[in-house]
């Protein structure tokens, strides 16, 4: 039986949601993965996730015949600055959060992914001079003192979780300049990243400190960071094509929640009262951007 409009419309949102829960999901347990590598320096796991991303990413493009949009992006080399910037950034943002977890310190992680969208609002404001709605600003002007707080009261600068927020949200703000969509995007990001992954990864073999070939299991692992990398992404993809964009922004908090979960029930981090005050703070900035977002969403006529 032929299903209606609104039915159809109904179970392409439910499918939407469904990606969008298992993308985030898997982001947020992306502490478990990364906490293999024991053993392997962050920067050679960054190295291999580049280089079998792109490997990877080939395969995916090719089956899914997304090779004109690429094509025609790389057939203008002058106009690959933008995308050069994303792709020197999500490799910070890799880097970072690789290292976060093999020195568990997966709660500073966790604090960056919730500070990005009150960064994304910031950025906004400053760089693009957008206008922004007065609870946005006070969301940003909370979070600033949680920051604050960990710095003056803490006598620690949560460099982790700023540099994790900044380098995503930056990413994002170059995105936005490319006229790529999120698996095409990617691809060239790596594309670009691979010469310098491909050169990093003979250093490694010629000076005899890789650990590429140190054990099956330990190349398997490394060899997986692609598909790793890009599942994620390809749910993600499917999601943001179903979804609005303000279901979008509440998803993504899972992400940070499950990491936050998994920092102190399997990496057993402390949690200090103070530390919690300075999350309290950040969650109160969520709660009010997104109060903020979900009223200014665009209302739906109904005929």
């Amino acid at each position: 039986m032929k299903m209606t409009a609104p039915e159809a419309a109904a179970a392409e949102n439910t499918k939407g949601v469904l990606f969008g829960l298992s993308a985030y999901t898997l982001w947020g347990c992306f502490p478990l993965y990364f906490a293999l590598f024991g053993g392997v320096p962050s920067y050679e796991v960054l190295i291999h996730r580049v280089v079998w991303s792109c490997l990877f990413l080939v395969i995916v493009v090719s089956a899914m015949g997304r090779w004109t949009p690429i094509k025609a992006a790389l057939a203008e080399p002058r106009k690959l600055g933008f995308v050069l910037g994303c792709a020197v950034f999500i490799a910070l943002n890799w880097g970072i959060y690789i290292y976060a977890v093999e020195s568990r310190q997966v709660l500073q992680a966790s604090l960056g992914y919730f500070l990005t969208p009150l960064v994304n609002v910031a950025l906004g404001l400053l760089v693009l001079r957008e206008r922004i709605s007065r609870l946005q600003a006070v969301s940003v002007v909370i979070a600033a003192i949680a920051i604050l707080y960990q710095l003056f009261l803490l006598g620690v600068v949560p460099w982790i979780s700023l540099v994790l927020a900044f380098s995503f949200g930056t990413y994002g703000l170059l995105r936005k300049k490319v006229p790529l969509d999120g698996l095409s995007g990617l691809f060239v990001e790596t594309l670009l990243l691979l010469p310098v992954g491909l050169m990093a990864l003979t250093w490694l073999n010629l000076s005899g400190i890789s650990h590429f070939t140190e054990s099956t299991g330990t190349a398997l692992l490394l060899m997986s960071s692609g598909i790793v990398t890009a599942i994620p992404l390809l749910l993600f993809a499917g999601a943001a094509r179903r979804l609005r964009l303000s279901t979008i922004g509440f998803l993504m908090y899972i992400n940070p929640s499950l990491q936050f979960g998994l920092a102190l029930v399997v990496f057993d981090e402390p949690l200090s009262e103070q530390k919690l005050l300075s999350f309290a703070l950040i969650w109160v900035a969520l709660g009010l951007y997104s109060w903020s977002a979900w009223r200014s969403r665009p209302s739906v006529q109904v005929a």
